[in-house]
């Protein structure tokens, strides 16, 4: 492997992606979304199981490469008792990180394995991905709430 692989795909990536925290899907998930990366073929699902507002189980399945594999390993590894609103800053402050080389987000350091990605414009995609498809299936059980519930759907901005 020459040296630049070698640092995308750094040890603890590589650990992360075999690691798989959190493969599988979930039966009897509240939300769950599937996405793709129509440049690279990355394809991810993400089911989530929420209770009192904050995710209980996260499952996964991803159909991709190893960054990729990495990314969702993470976020099955760290993401049970996250809410919505750290969902949503985990996912932006790792898009600042690969974007602008701004640092791992504060409160999960472990994201900075990801800082080799920010050379490799192309490969961004590939880490945000789990993230935005756990996003997904954040919004797609809080629709599910709301259609229980009779509450017309809050709209989407």
């Amino acid at each position: 492997m020459n040296s630049e692989l070698e640092q995308l795909y750094h040890r603890q990536i590589r650990m992360l992606a075999r690691a798989a925290y959190g493969a599988g899907r979930l039966a009897g998930a509240d939300g769950s979304a599937m996405l793709a990366n129509p440049l690279c073929g990355d394809q991810v699902t993400v089911d989530i199981v929420l209770r009192g507002g904050l995710i209980a189980a996260i499952g996964h399945e991803v159909k991709g490469c190893l960054l990729c594999q990495a990314s969702a390993s993470a976020i099955g590894r760290e993401g049970a008792g996250w809410s919505a609103a750290e969902v949503e800053y985990f996912g932006r402050s790792l898009k600042a990180m690969l974007n602008e080389g701004a640092p791992a987000p504060e409160g999960w350091p472990a994201l900075s394995a990801f800082s080799p990605v920010n050379g490799h414009r192309s490969r961004h995609g590939c880490v945000l991905l789990p993230f935005e498809a756990l996003a997904a299936a954040l919004r797609a059980a809080a629709d599910r709430r709301d259609h229980r519930s009779g509450r017309p759907a809050a709209p989407r901005v």
